[in-house]
């Protein structure tokens, strides 16, 4: 209270000026700061030309002046509040319209360029269309698109639309240059001698590959096939195929294969005399009668039918069946299989096809050729197993459980894993994709030493019936 009254005293001349400097220091600052309000909102240049024309200067000294200069800082004070809420109402607006844009029109935007992105991807005419790379006409006509013949009321166009796109693996997109290279021949003349070269790019996911028109060239001298049932287990003349694709370069040559050295796949498939294959999936005869296979890995063709109602088992696939001997014992019994195979440097193919079965020049990795629940077995040796990366051997065992009818089975027949994937990743796989057992059997295989842990299973899964 004391301070308070002392302040209101009346002071002395040097105080009087040290009170004018203080106003004046207040009133610079002032200024300093409208200045920068001024210049920054955009309203100082109109600001200054209507007051300027009636305060030309501004003075730092005497009371008369400081009240003008107090008063134009005031109504300039006033003009820039103004300017600054008008501004900030403008920023408020733009803000609002920008949140609108991101969350509204360019969200939709992009989630349709999204949209469009996907639609090409799926259309294998327009990705391949877009690629710079592609060069060759025909495979550009191979690709497609292909608009439809038929006017705009038939039943096809109703169906598909107005145009049509032929089937192209996925993969072949990333290997133009080779498919340029496969497709790179005269067309209505002879093939290319590729047939190598093509089955390389089917293993690399490019499958099916786009068709072409060219011919194959065809046999010198050949002859036709033997009849059935003899042609079973004949082996077919040399001329019934062309050998370029192969290291031998006939049939006597596969049929020794087995007995010299070196890796091939199926090695011995092809002898059909001497060799394991007139053995395989037949019940073996001792002094003392049948072997029991119940206990055995090495299930037989017999014993599976035992199992099922008679009759019921009438067509099947077998998947990775080299020369097709299963095929050929089950036709033997009345049944119809269908054989998949790849030519790895032997004509597996066409020697299926000249023992009067079916084959089917398809990989692991398709989607099985075969609609929903039709086959009434499936069976599969060495091919299904863990040399197949785990998420792709899933999706093709839920394949197989799907082209199986209700009651149709699954012969697993020697899949090859060690003891530690057997509990932790493949009994659980089975369990998912949803087979009964009929019949399971484990066993080491001992060929490299029981150090190795490696191991067989042998099963018979049936697709339940509910």
């Amino acid at each position: 209270m004391e301070d308070y009254d002392n302040a209101k005293k009346p002071r002395s001349s040097d105080h009087q000026q040290q009170q004018r400097r203080s106003r004046a220091m207040i009133l610079l600052l002032i200024l300093t700061n409208t200045t920068s309000i001024l210049v920054f909102s955009g309203a100082g240049a109109a600001l200054h030309a209507q007051i300027g024309k009636h305060y030309p200067s501004i003075a730092t000294w005497g009371s008369t002046k400081l009240l003008r200069e107090l008063n134009v800082t005031g109504l300039a004070l006033a003009a820039s509040h103004a300017e600054v809420v008008d501004l900030s109402a403008r920023l408020t607006a733009a803000n609002k319209l920008l949140e609108d844009i991101l969350s509204g029109k360019a969200a939709k935007r992009d989630m349709e360029a999204a949209k469009q992105e996907q639609r090409e991807a799926s259309t294998t005419g327009m990705l391949w269309r877009r690629d710079r790379r592609l060069h060759s006409g025909e495979l550009r006509r191979a690709v497609g698109p292909h608009r439809l013949p038929l006017g705009p009321s038939s039943p096809s166009r109703r169906l598909i639309g107005g145009e049509m796109f032929p089937a192209l693996g996925q993969a072949c997109h990333r290997y133009i240059a080779e498919v340029e290279q496969y497709m790179n021949y005269t067309s209505g003349e002879e093939c290319p001698s590729d047939e190598a070269f093509a089955q390389r790019l089917m293993l690399k996911g490019c499958e099916p590959l786009p068709r072409r028109r060219c011919r194959p060239r065809t046999p010198a001298g050949y002859v036709e096939p033997t009849p059935l049932p003899a042609s079973l287990w004949a082996i077919p003349p040399d001329t019934s195929i062309v050998w370029d694709a192969y290291t031998c370069k006939n049939y006597s040559c596969l049929v020794n294969r087995g007995r010299t050295k070196g890796s091939y796949d199926c090695k011995d498939c092809f002898d059909l005399l001497h060799g394991r294959e007139k053995d395989r999936w037949m019940r073996r005869r001792t002094g003392a009668g049948d072997d029991d296979d119940r206990n055995s890995l090495d299930y037989t063709i017999d014993g599976v039918l035992a199992m099922l109602p008679r009759g019921t088992v009438r067509v099947g696939l077998d998947i990775g069946g080299g020369s097709g001997t299963f095929a050929a014992r089950m036709r033997e019994r009345g049944v119809t299989v269908v054989t998949t195979t790849m030519n790895f440097d032997g004509p597996f193919n066409s020697f299926v096809a000249s023992r009067g079965l079916v084959p089917l020049h398809l990989s692991v990795a398709s989607r099985l050729p075969f609609f929903d629940g039709t086959l009434d077995v499936v069976h599969s040796m060495h091919v299904l197993s863990s040399w197949i990366p785990d998420v792709m051997l899933e999706f093709a065992l839920f394949d197989v459980y799907r082209v199986l009818r209700p009651g149709g089975v699954f012969w697993l027949d020697h899949f090859f894993c060690l003891g530690t994937q057997m509990d932790a990743t493949y009994l659980p796989m089975f369990e998912r994709i949803g087979f009964e057992k009929l019949r399971w059997n484990a066993g080491r295989k001992l060929d490299r030493g029981i150090e190795m842990d490696e191991w067989y299973i042998s099963a018979l899964l049936q697709k339940p019936r509910r």
